[in-house]
């Protein structure tokens, strides 16, 4: 994380979740609270129809000409984590400044929405959707939506489009937010192993573990073969590793990194063939994917492991835990920078990691209902919360593969990679 941006980070951490958590944050009410309201209407702007929600206080005062938006993937804004986070936080942050927030479900696509939005006088959009040619580039011939609303600020997630060849900023009203999920990963591998470990404490029936006299494997499978997959593998190995080597044990890793993001059946295929294999836990990073993962866990009596959205209870007893993406977090950082007139003094690439409370794992609360030896369930809570800390501290180092960094696996001599 740069220095500069710390600085404005400092302010924001009390949003930090309340105690308990295994990432340095509790259990972020963002995450649990569900919105139901999705009316529908007409942008004024070239008539651009999407599902919105506008909030805030009707009083507007100092910050009367503040208007947030966020645009939401195609998950929606009720998807219990990403989206939903975002959602909450910002028209919680939009009654406290006394300014508007609309929410948006594209329905004609998301550069459409965001040119309505800048059009209809929104000056600070947040667009939750992995799609950022029309904003950044231009296309078919068009000027970028940046260049052509230049008083706009946008916001953009999980990568930094906004990038010359040269490593300069392209547009000065583009601020990309990228998420530390290596260093949350690190720490899913990690619980991963002792869970492992000690399964015949934890799950003696209901479950089908394979005895880890037998075999020790950990699965992951990922939508692609891209730095934004390859970074929470790439932690998720480490963390195994660093476990496996605390027990003098070894560990087979079975990866597939191109299972896209559409089809739970293949999910449910492949994660069939490595709990076969003798894999206890499959990490499901694969969108809609891992419901086909999670459901195979349970069929099998095995473990799944899910990714955004706490999405612990999907499968009850039979998710481990979930690696979270907390979007309220940079959400109320930014927009308070906004409304104090500090925005353009942000950096341009914002990294949050484990100690800003925008990722982590779950509080484990879900499985805590399924374990059946507690006390050694609670010694395994609390080691993988002091390797929470010593990451936080700078202890241990996680190669984060979204920014390029290279991942070496002669690094991680307890974990035997086998990659379909």
């Amino acid at each position: 994380m740069k220095k500069g941006f710390k600085k404005l980070l400092g302010a924001a951490l009390a949003i930090v979740l309340t105690a308990g958590t295994l990432s340095g944050c509790g259990e972020n009410a963002a995450i649990k609270n569900t919105d139901k309201s999705t009316a529908k209407e007409s942008t004024a702007a070239k008539g651009e129809e999407t599902g919105n929600d506008t909030e805030g206080n009707k009083n507007f005062s100092a910050n009367s000409d503040l208007k947030i938006a966020i645009v939401c993937s195609n998950s929606g804004q009720n998807d219990n984590g990403y989206n939903q986070s975002a959602c909450t936080e910002g028209k919680a942050i939009a009654q406290e400044l006394g300014a508007e927030c609309k929410i948006v479900e594209p329905v004609n696509g998301v550069p459409s929405a965001l040119e309505a939005l800048a059009e209809d006088g929104y000056n600070l959009i947040f667009s939750l959707e992995y799609d950022f040619d029309a904003l950044v580039k231009g296309v078919g011939g068009a000027k970028p939506i940046a260049e052509q609303y230049p008083d706009t600020w946008f916001v953009v997630f999980n990568d930094n489009p906004n990038r010359k060849e040269d490593g300069s900023t392209l547009h000065n009203n583009v601020i990309s937010v990228l998420f530390d999920v290596h260093e949350a990963s690190y720490l899913a591998g990690y619980l991963s192993v002792y869970m492992n470990e000690n399964a015949d404490k934890l799950f003696p029936e209901g479950y089908s573990m394979t005895p880890v006299d037998k075999s020790r494997g950990i699965g992951f499978i990922g939508g692609t073969n891209s730095n934004g997959i390859l970074v929470y593998s790439y932690g998720f190995i480490q963390g195994i590793n660093k476990a496996a080597e605390e027990l003098s044990v070894d560990y087979d890793y079975y990866a597939k990194y191109d299972a896209g993001f559409t089809d739970p059946a293949l999910g449910s295929t492949v994660a069939g063939t490595f709990y076969e294999s003798g894999a206890n836990v499959v990490f499901a990073d694969a969108g809609v994917v891992g419901d086909g993962i999670t459901s195979k866990a349970k069929e099998m009596g095995k473990i799944a492991i899910q990714t955004d959205a706490n999405l612990d209870d999907q499968q009850p007893g039979h998710v481990l835990t979930s690696v979270l993406k907390i979007t309220g977090v940079p959400v109320k950082i930014i927009t308070q920078a906004y409304a104090d007139g500090k925005i353009a003094d942000m950096d341009k690439e914002q990294s949050y990691n484990l100690a800003s409370g925008a990722t982590g794992i779950t509080d484990l609360a879900e499985m805590s209902k399924y374990v059946a030896d507690t006390a050694v369930w609670d010694e395994i809570k609390t080691k993988t919360n002091e390797i929470s800390q010593q990451i936080q501290d700078g202890k241990i180092d996680v190669v984060n593969k979204q920014i390029g960094e290279e991942f070496d696996p002669a690094t991680c001599p307890h974990v035997n990679i086998k990659t379909e």
